[in-house]
């Protein structure tokens, strides 16, 4: 019996020696760049809530002496206001170092556009979703509700907007002004970005921020982008960009999470999740295309 266990437990360590090495090696494996000049893809996929992750790619590709332009692939509804924002100023910051074009997948809107609007180029497939210059915030109300189960709530506040947007009560137009007053400043903030990059006139932009979405060939007649290409297109104009040769290699980022990781530890693909979600947070200001993705 004690030569069972003592192999039981070699057997064992064995396979947790095995399992450790897999998993430093993905590890590894995941996080190499470049052994020769090429190009970045920084994939923006999703709604954006949280800009950690591609913040801190844009910081690895700048860090990254082998990249000599950036691609950014763009299949996203938008997202948070400031998380467009941020990823927007980090890439044109990049984009002040080697040549940026932006590439628009099945959907690139509201703060997806925002964010390819950093790029020096933008293509677009002919269908496309795009455009959506607006802003959008959604404040629930069960105040009604609260009244046929006959509970009431007592709030005591310092001032009068601080319970502004709660879902005890119905929201007063007084608030509902404020709140206006609130996205009209974070729409000049989008418009002014889409002028500035694109070179239409204020008049123009105002124009057409009033959310409606566009096809790619229908963005390219107003303007809002450039060329009508495909991924492919992108990645040779930012070889061009850059003086590269047409089959220089190119390095993908966010860098991909690994299955066997994932598999040892679900818990990070379940926090990914939440994080990714509008619904982790109650109030705020959304560049997006529609809150229902």
């Amino acid at each position: 019996m004690n030569d069972f266990l003592k192999a039981a437990v070699g057997v064992l360590v064995i396979l947790l020696v095995l399992l450790i090495g897999i998993g430093i090696g993905a590890m590894s494996g995941s996080d190499r760049g470049l052994d020769e000049d090429g190009v970045a893809v920084l994939n923006v996929e999703g709604v954006m809530i949280d800009s950690s992750e591609y913040l801190d790619s844009l910081r690895r590709i700048r860090r990254e002496g082998r990249v000599k332009a950036l691609v950014v692939r763009i299949n996203s509804p938008g997202g948070a206001v400031a998380a467009s924002q941020e990823v927007y100023e980090e890439i044109k910051k990049l984009g002040e170092k080697i040549p940026v074009v932006a590439s628009m997948g099945t959907v690139a809107a509201s703060g997806g556009y925002y964010v390819a609007c950093a790029a020096e180029k933008i293509y677009a497939n002919q269908g496309t979703v795009t455009g959506s210059i607006g802003v959008i915030a959604q404040f629930a109300s069960y105040g009604e509700l609260l009244k046929l189960a006959r509970i009431e709530v007592e709030v005591i506040k310092t001032g009068k907007y601080k319970d502004l947007g709660s879902p005890l009560r119905r929201m007063p137009e007084e608030e509902k002004e404020y709140i206006r007053g609130l996205m009209d400043e974070v729409l000049s903030q989008f418009g002014s970005a889409v002028s500035e990059s694109r070179k239409i006139e204020p008049e123009r932009v105002a124009a057409l921020s009033d959310g409606r979405i566009f096809t790619g060939a229908g963005a390219k007649s107003l303007g809002l982008v450039d060329e009508i290409g495909t991924m492919e297109s992108a990645l040779a104009e930012a070889r061009r960009l850059a003086g590269l040769d047409e089959d220089s290699p190119r390095v993908e980022y966010p860098k991909k999470k690994n299955e066997f990781l994932e598999f040892l530890f679900p818990e990070s693909a379940v926090r990914r999740a939440l994080s990714s979600s509008p619904a982790k947070t109650s109030f705020g200001f959304y560049y997006i295309a529609s809150l229902s993705h």
